[in-house]
């Protein structure tokens, strides 16, 4: 009997947290509670550490494993890796049990090409999200994966909005767009020695790998001492069906709070930008809006999104930091943990829990650092 090394988020839950790392943890969690999550499976914390074992290799039947719950996650979302007709794009992230830095970044957009951004442009009739969601993948998938500094795609960037009297990334055009993805593969083919990865598959494995490898990097090695992390656990890896956040002013992305980090209050504390992807509200890149403004923007989703915080709050007794997306209106979640805070705010959020009846005093006590 060959080992189990990726789970469905379906087939996970919040106990697994040693297995699929807090993020695939907290996935199949929401999954399983009924949220709204964008669908995918998570590759174990036991395959990280076994791809040590093997010399930094991914070996056959983990990338068999990988393969079998590629066509699962085809089934579930009725898309295709590298389809004509209707493609599977992905994201991918890395989630180890303990949240630490130096990890690696995300990244969105994964499963594109040349045939497949064509066709998302067309079905869409939105060429221009198309292409720069293309635009950005090849410049994260370069930076995380191969290594390529990002600084040589933003100068790339800056020439061209320069170039066309634009301060702005979003004024820039379809075909601007994609005349930069033009130039990114040129740098990324200078800076290689060979072309841009399009085979879905082999986008996902380099992905995968730098993921595993992002484990053993100079800045996690030195949290990990720091804050006695044994290194055998490894990180786990989530792969998880897109949702577009950059599709246009109905679509948006954010980040928030249950309750205020800083002081304790209870009532969403957060960021939210329209027509954006998940990097462009922690890059700072445009300047984002209180997560009350997303009300008037989007009614529906906001209603819907403070039924979730409540749902979170009370089924984790604590308070949640969540990433979420909006496409076209409709409310996507990406991401719960329980919030980082201030000694201040964690003193009052746990007095609070008892006097809400979601604690006892001895488990309150029990909460703070």
């Amino acid at each position: 009997m060959s080992k189990k090394w990726v789970y469905l988020f379906k087939e996970g839950n919040a106990d697994m947290r040693e297995l699929l790392g807090g993020k695939g943890a907290n996935l199949a969690e929401m999954t399983n509670i009924g949220l709204p999550v964008p669908q995918g499976f998570t590759i174990t914390t036991e395959a990280c550490t076994q791809y040590y074992e093997d010399g930094r290799q991914i070996n056959p039947e983990i990338q068999d494993q990988i393969n079998e719950y590629i066509g699962k996650m085809e089934e579930i979302t009725g898309k295709k890796f590298g389809d004509k007709e209707n493609p599977l794009l992905v994201s991918v992230r890395s989630g180890a049990r303990a949240s630490m830095p130096g990890m690696m970044d995300t990244i969105l957009n994964l499963g594109l090409n040349e045939e497949v951004v064509e066709t998302i442009a067309v079905q869409s009739g939105n060429p221009r999200w198309a292409w720069d969601c293309y635009r950005r993948f090849i410049q994260m998938y370069s930076d995380v994966v191969m290594e390529v500094g990002k600084k040589y795609f933003e100068e790339l960037i800056d020439e061209m909005k320069a170039d066309r009297g634009v301060t702005q990334d979003v004024e820039l055009t379809a075909e601007d767009l994609k005349e930069l993805a033009g130039k990114f593969k040129a740098e990324y083919k200078a800076k290689i020695g060979e072309d841009f990865p399009t085979d879905p598959k082999e986008q996902l494995m380099g992905a995968v790998k730098a993921v595993f490898r992002s484990w053993d990097n100079p800045r996690a090695n030195v949290y990990r001492r720091d804050n006695d992390i044994p290194y055998s656990w490894g990180t786990a890896v989530n792969v998880q069906s897109m949702a577009f956040g950059n599709m246009g002013d109905d679509c948006g992305t954010g980040v928030a709070f249950t309750r205020d980090p800083a002081t304790g209050e209870k009532g969403l504390f957060g960021e939210f930008l329209t027509n954006a992807q998940g990097e462009d509200v922690v890059a700072g890149v445009r300047t984002p809006m209180h997560i009350s403004e997303m009300e008037q923007k989007f009614p529906e989703a906001f209603a819907q999104f403070v039924e979730v915080c409540k749902t979170l709050e009370d089924h984790y007794r604590d308070m949640q930091d969540m990433e979420f997306t909006v496409e076209h209106g409709k409310l996507y979640m990406l991401q719960t943990r329980n919030g980082k805070r201030t000694a201040q705010a964690a003193l009052k959020i746990a007095c609070d829990l008892v006097d809400e009846g979601m604690r006892t005093e001895e488990e309150a006590v029990l909460m703070i650092d």
